[in-house]
This record gives structure tokens, C-alpha cells and sequence, in this order.
């Protein structure tokens, strides 16, 4: 079976994935920005010794084994954060699984950070998952917690449960009639976020944004859950609304997905940024049933091997920002056809 950012999920037209964060600290070892290179190679030995036990095909690699482009490739799969593949005192490690539906960073900002992920609206049940990995993790080690403000963390902003859930949604016809901004406004009156996907001040990426809970202290993992459902199901709810308006002018919407089309499968090099563009309007153009000559299996491909790092894993070499240019526009029509 293909990993799950190459599959389909539930509300897929919209939500593209749903993603959960768990953020863990150990008992009796410092916060990172007061950790020694040598606790937090503890840290990691601690860890590495107990993968084994607990299950899910989970594997301990080192992040200084990685070459550039594998990590550039993890960061735009969301697995890690940019932050986290960047060179510093820190001595890191992911552990994950062949599947790449869980991965779990050690020492980024906190000791251990969790994450379970899965194509569509699938928030209830990626919770569940990581919840278990979480006791089960738990069991092994001792964490770092008080009874009155719940886990402890590097920032404020995670204390408590520790949960950050997300979805990333796709909102291309929100931003063609006008009305994201109006969209924004009711994420941020609920209390919650949007972002860009990469981010916190990151650009939206082909009209792809990341909402994702505020509160994580004072309120229950599915309380949590269930706040950002509601605001997607509303968002879903707008944003399919803003394409049935598109749909009425039918001649105009056609014109556009298929210039799209026809500028991706025909140009002989893309940009990073066109690319995007262009596969947004691809993207909806196959969701709303406009474009036949490739369905959504095709485009989740499209999206993922036209981003740098994964294009360059793609091909099996590293490329230069023109080689990549050429070498996208013959991927492209490679999966196309």
C-alpha cells in the first residue's frame, strides 16, 4: 500500500492530511536549552534502547546519518520540522516507521515529540494511535509532569496535554472569489491557528494552510480534537461553497484548470513556485470532476515529486536549482503519462 501522502482520506478534496503532536520531556534531565551534549546523548541511548519494544515496524535513526536531501525530503513530507533538520548544538534523532504514517523527533525543542499523521480528516483516530504509542512510551520512561499544570515543555504554549492537532487544507477557491479572509477571521475568533504549512511565518504553499489548535492547558486531548473538526467542517463547508460559485461560470473555471494543465504537461522546465500554482489549479480542477486526463492518485504524486528534496530522491542524484527546473518538467510528464 502507498504511504499515506500519496493516498486519499476522508473530505480529501479539501483537507489534504491531519496530523497529531504529542510534546514529551524526560524526568530528571534538563530542558534542551539547558541539556550538555553528553544528557542529550543519554537521552537518546535511553530511547534507542527501548524501539524495539515498542512495535509499529518503528526504527532509531541518527539525523547527522542523513545526507541534505533525505532531510529536505522528510521536511516536505511534514515528517520533520525545518527547525529540526537544521544543523545546531543539538544532538537529534527520528524514529519511524516504513509506513512514515508516525515519526517521533528527539531533541528538537523538547526531548521527544510524537507525531502520527494521515491522508484527509482522520483526527479522531490518528489521536487514538497516538495516544496508545504515548502510554505505551510512557510505560518505558519516566516523564516529565505536575499534577497542576499537566506535561512539562520548552514552551509555554504546549504545556499541559502537549497536543497539537492540525489539518492542512486546500482553499484555492476561498482565494479566487475573495473570501480567505474572511475564512482567517472565524479560525482565529475559535481560538485556533492558520499558517502556511511549513510554519509559523512560512508562505502558503499552492494555496495550502495548516489550522491547528491554540490551548493545549486547561482542556482535554478531545476537546482539542473536536474544536479543530469543527472549525475544518466549517472551512470544508465554505470552500465547497466558493467552488459551486466558480462552477457557475463553468467556461471561465475550464479556461483556467486547463491552462494549468496544459503549461504543467507541456513546459520543458518549472519553478518551484509555478509548479505550486499550477498543481492548485490542477488539484481542483480533478476534484471538481473538470479534469478527466488524470485522477487524484496522480496528483498526490505530482505534489509531493515536484517539491525539491523528493524530486531529487525521485531521480536518485542531486540536482542544481536549473537541473531541477529541467529535470521537474520531465517528471511531470512522466507520471502524467
Amino acid at each position: 500500500m502507498a504511504n499515506w501522502y500519496l493516498q486519499n482520506g476522508k473530505e480529501s478534496d479539501v483537507v489534504v492530511s491531519s496530523r497529531v503532536r504529542l510534546s514529551r520531556n524526560l524526568n530528571g534531565f534538563n530542558f534542551l536549552n539547558r541539556c550538555s551534549k553528553e544528557k542529550q546523548e543519554e537521552i537518546l541511548g535511553k530511547i534507542k534502547e527501548i524501539v524495539p519494544s515498542l512495535g509499529y515496524g518503528l526504527k532509531f535513526v541518527k539525523l547527522d546519518d542523513l545526507d541534505e536531501v533525505t532531510k529536505l525530503s522528510l521536511v516536505e513530507k511534514h515528517l520533520i520540522s525545518p527547525e529540526f533538520a537544521v544543523k545546531n548544538k543539538n544532538v537529534k534523532a527520528i524514529i519511524i516507521n516504513d509506513e512514515e504514517n508516525i515519526s517521533i523527533m528527539l531533541n528538537e525543542d523538547d526531548h521527544i515529540k510524537m507525531q502520527v499523521f494521515s491522508a484527509g480528516q482522520e483526527l479522531e483516530n490518528i489521536m487514538n494511535l497516538v495516544v496508545e504509542l504515548d502510554e505505551k512510551l510512557g510505560e518505558m520512561v519516566e516523564y516529565a509532569y505536575n499534577k497542576n499544570f499537566g506535561y512539562l515543555t520548552a514552551s509555554p504554549v504546549d504545556i499541559g496535554t502537549g497536543m497539537k492537532a492540525s489539518v492542512i487544507v486546500h482553499l484555492l477557491a476561498l482565494t479566487l472569489t475573495g473570501n480567505l479572509s474572511k475564512v482567517l477571521r472565524i479560525v482565529n475568533n475559535f481560538g485556533l491557528s492558520i499558517k502556511g504549512v511549513y510554519g509559523e511565518g512560512s508562505q502558503n504553499y499552492g494555496d495550502l494552510y495548516q489550522i491547528s489548535n491554540n490551548q493545549t492547558i486547561g482542556i482535554t486531548e478531545k476537546e482539542i480534537i473536536a474544536n479543530v473538526k469543527n472549525i475544518t467542517e466549517k472551512i470544508i463547508e465554505q470552500e465547497r461553497t466558493a467552488r459551486k460559485y466558480l462552477c457557475k461560470n463553468e467556461l471561465e473555471l475550464r479556461d483556467i484548470v486547463y491552462r494549468a494543465f496544459g503549461v504543467l504537461t507541456f513546459a520543458s522546465k518549472l519553478g518551484t513556485e509555478e509548479c505550486r500554482k499550477l498543481l492548485s489549479e490542477v488539484k481542483m480542477g480533478v476534484d471538481l470532476g473538470i479534469l478527466n486526463e488524470i485522477d487524484d492518485g496522480k496528483v498526490k504524486k505530482l505534489e509531493l515529486y515536484t517539491k525539491p528534496g523528493n524530486l531529487q530522491k525521485y531521480v536518485g542524484k542531486t540536482l542544481d536549482g536549473y537541473e531541477r527546473e529541467i529535470k521537474r518538467a520531465e517528471v511531470v510528464k512522466q507520471i502524467v503519462k
